[in-house]
């Protein structure tokens, strides 16, 4: 226990639980335990790693325990960040520890997980036999070496019960460890070399050493690897001269390069009327506080320029800016224009990146080596101390949600950001969130518009295709029409590219059996397989399950199996089977897995090696692909039919976002709009690319239904193995809701209770999944809801029998 001497501070620990800690400081490690810094700290039974906030709020008591070890030189991040991090572990109720341990590179955080491993008494016991069937399983997966807990269940398929356990560990048959792992990303460092001292050297030393300090003294510091190009074969006498006092080695911070190929740099063109009106207005904000505008751009009219003007103004007046763009895919296109035009100046923060590559761009964000970063949601907490713009591209993009543990929106969480450091949030798309656009309306954001495209080249032409003329047809006619054929022909045979839309990747995307009926499902989800035919398999895209192309009817047993359905796959077919000598490319997830294979498809439709793109919405995020004169939209309705109050809102900006990919080089564009709901109102305004029509008819519907943004909601998502018990907790979570409501119907009456009840999707990768939703027209009533019911009812949230995930603000009701 800590003495009253000794320091305190306020910790927040990687674990899931609520709240800070108080923890003393031993007075050898108080000169590094500032704010900002890792701490190794004991917490229960085992260590952890805890994030240190400031002083802690209860000096001189001595049931205080004192931090292990301070894990860092000096701060992984800024101060500056931590409300920041409070305000959003309050905001989407989750423990402040882990959206440290979310905000920072993966690999550095320590945890402590329990092992066993067989002792020699379980080993003989073993040998002996007569073992009550569960002990002699448990040992038998330990005689070939220790398990942690967790492999130990995997391996037996099963929970090991910890009574058992225990019962062994007392009898001397196994051995429980307690093992300190993770820390994986390390700083990665360079000898270097310089000159010590030469005078009077030049006598008493070979030719060959002195060939070396001249090279020193003429080159000043340099690492070994430089001096050994310089002077070769001088690393065999470096610990000589070191020795005798010649020179100096040393280890310097090496960071590791994710960029690859030098980008030439470019020069600043001129602005259009329109793009200087909105630089101009944004500039006129710098520094002057907080202020969020929403930029409603059309395809190709230049924003991504006005984002580098806005930038090159902010740094120039001392201050960082954060660039976020939706998905990976996007940012090799955003870096290289930032980087040809700020060079060295520009990091990037991804999943992308190894380990050591995050660690080292964050490390060059967090010294101020560099004033701007470009990265996808994540990134909204890059550590930069003095943001004075942060820019939100293609900001409707559904990407910005975070699914997993921390249920963020980093749109959401840049605009809080900018607005506690006094900062300027530039949100930008062509086809506005409803709920960004609401926020203009009512006069939270300042709306700024770029109406026309670069050097007043006109939209697209789209043309509507109606399916239902096409179900009797047999082959590709189904779904790449009379229309578009003739399109592609006219498109290829001038000598210009075509892209092809279809927002499902696979071949056959419901493969059913037609002996039975039955269709392939995936073994542990609520959903059908897809046939992937150039893996020669059937895969489910929830979980990865995957089936051999030639597996048989689970219900029957007949391999006589339909491949319904149409995905990617069966359109690049089509496409090359219709013109041969085409050149086709897919981008999809199943084309772009590894490192450099999105890069690879982008250089080629730049330098017109593909003449057709096959993709998902992939295609639609943003990408500038100058000489595609001709979008094909295979099939607009997939979004429509999702049980979801935002599928109309999806789909026009889908359709809106695709056909904008055509007609932005020197060639006019031509879109043609497959469907089989051509009087769909999101499908009329995609077609007469007007965005105010549709938000005018989109926000009645959800005025009438009371639903986001003119209300908020909070959704409770309830999983777990087991069926029945899954669901018993789900009601249990809906009678403790109305009971809350009930006792305070003065506070929550206006609120919604609905459910219990089954996703959608009701099992996902063998998790039974539930869920109810909580909607109030009071943002503050909903928070003090659900602060109350995780304060009377811990036990619920934290039951063994499943999971209970809060999702503020969602965005998938899947």
């Amino acid at each position: 226990m800590t003495s009253p001497s000794e320091t305190t501070i306020e910790v927040a620990v990687a674990m899931p639980v609520h709240g800070t800690f108080t923890y003393g400081v031993p007075e050898p490690l108080t000169p590094a335990a500032g704010a900002g810094s890792r701490v190794l700290v004991p917490f229960g039974r085992r260590r952890a790693t805890g994030y240190i906030l400031g002083p802690g709020c209860s000096p001189g008591l001595r049931d205080i325990k004192p931090i292990l070890d301070v894990l860092d030189e000096s701060p992984i991040f800024p101060p500056a960040m931590i409300p920041l991090f409070r305000w959003t572990a309050e905001y989407y109720k989750h423990p402040l520890g882990e959206v440290i341990q979310t905000a920072l590179p993966g690999g550095l955080t320590l945890s402590e997980s329990v092992a066993f491993s067989i002792t020699e008494k379980g080993l003989s016991e073993l040998d002996h036999g007569g073992l009550p069937a569960p002990e002699e399983r448990i040992l038998r997966q330990l005689v070939h070496g220790r398990l942690r807990a967790h492999e130990l269940h995997e391996r037996m398929a099963e929970e090991a019960p910890v009574a058992l356990l225990a019962a062994l560990e007392r009898r001397g048959a196994l051995l429980r460890q307690r093992l300190l792992g993770g820390g994986s990303a390390k700083p990665l460092r360079e000898r270097w070399v310089r000159a010590a001292s030469v005078a009077g050297a030049g006598e008493r030393l070979s030719p060959k050493k002195r060939a070396i300090l001249e090279a020193l003294v003429s080159a000043g510091e340099v690492p070994v690897r430089e001096l050994a190009a310089r002077v070769p074969r001088s690393a065999a006498h470096l610990r000589a001269l070191e020795q005798a006092g010649h020179l100096e080695t040393f280890r310097r911070r090496l960071y590791r390069d994710p960029f690859g190929e030098a980008i030439p740099a470019d020069s600043a063109p001129a602005l259009t009327p329109a793009q200087e009106a909105v630089v101009n207005a944004v500039c006129a904000s710098l520094g002057k506080g907080f202020r969020t505008f929403l930029l409603k751009g059309v395809t190709g009219s230049g924003k991504t320029e006005v984002y580098m003007r806005v930038t090159a103004e902010a740094v120039a007046s001392g201050h960082s800016v954060l660039v976020l763009v939706p998905e990976i895919a996007l940012i090799t296109q955003t870096e290289r224009r930032f980087r040809a035009r700020f060079g060295e100046s520009v990091a990037v923060l991804h999943s992308g990146l190894s380990e050591g590559e995050r660690l080292d761009q964050w490390t060059r964000i967090l010294r101020q080596e560099v004033l701007i970063a470009i990265g996808v949601r994540s990134a909204v907490f890059a550590p930069f101390s003095r943001l004075g713009v942060i820019i939100v591209d293609e900001e409707h993009d559904a990407s910005y949600k975070q699914e997993g543990g921390l249920h963020y929106s980093a749109r959401d969480l840049a605009v809080v950001r900018a607005q506690q450091l006094g900062a300027v949030a530039l949100l930008g798309s062509a086809t506005p969130s409803l709920q960004s656009y609401y926020n203009v309306r009512t006069g939270k954001y300042t709306e700024l518009t770029l109406a026309q495209r670069i050097e007043e080249r006109p939209l697209p032409e789209i043309q509507v295709v109606d399916l239902r003329q096409c179900r009797d047809l047999r082959g590709p006619g189904r779904f790449i029409s009379a229309e578009l054929n003739r399109a592609m022909a006219e498109t290829l045979g001038r000598g210009e590219q075509a892209l092809l839309f279809l927002n499902r990747r696979g071949f056959a995307s419901f493969p059913v059996c037609a002996a039975c009926g039955s269709a392939l499902r995936c073994r542990h989800c609520d959903i059908s397989l897809t046939l992937h035919q150039a893996a020669n398999a059937y895969r489910c895209h929830y979980c990865g399950f995957s089936r051999p192309a030639t597996a048989v009817c689970e219900a029957c047993g007949s391999n006589k199996i339909k491949r319904l359905g149409v995905g990617t796959e069966k359109v690049e077919a089509a496409v090359q089977a219709l013109f041969p000598g085409a050149r086709i490319g897919r981008m999809d997830r199943d084309t772009t897995r590894r490192k450099g294979d999105m890069l690879r498809l982008l250089k080629g439709l730049r330098e017109k090696t593909i003449d057709v793109l096959v993709g998902t919405q992939m295609v639609a995020k943003g990408h500038d692909f100058p000489d595609i004169t001709l979008v094909g939209i295979i099939c607009a309705d997939l979004s429509l039919s999702f049980p979801d109050f935002r599928a109309g809102e999806r789909t026009f900006q889908l359709l809106a976002q695709v056909a904008g990919r055509a007609g932005r080089g020197e060639q006019p564009g031509r879109v043609i709009l497959q469907t089989y709901n051509p009087e769909h109102f999101s499908i009329r305004a995609a077609r007469d690319q007007d965005f105010e029509a549709f938000y005018d008819q989109e926000i009645g519907f959800r005025k009438t239904l009371g639903y986001p943004p003119l209300a908020r909601m909070i959704q409770l998502r309830i999983s777990g193995r087991d069926a029945q018990r899954t669901r018993r907790l789900a009601e249990e979570l809906g009678e403790h809701c109305r009971s809350l409501k009930a006792l305070d119907s003065g506070r929550f009456g206006l609120l919604d209770i609905m459910g219990p009840i089954e996703a959608p999707l009701s099992r996902i990768a063998g998790h039974y999944r539930w869920q109810i939703l909580l909607k109030c027209v009071h943002g503050a009533s909903l928070h003090r809801f659900m602060d109350q019911l995780i304060t009377d009812h811990p036990e619920t949230f934290a039951a063994r029998s499943g999971r209970v995930a809060i999702d503020v603000d969602p965005l998938y009701m899947m």
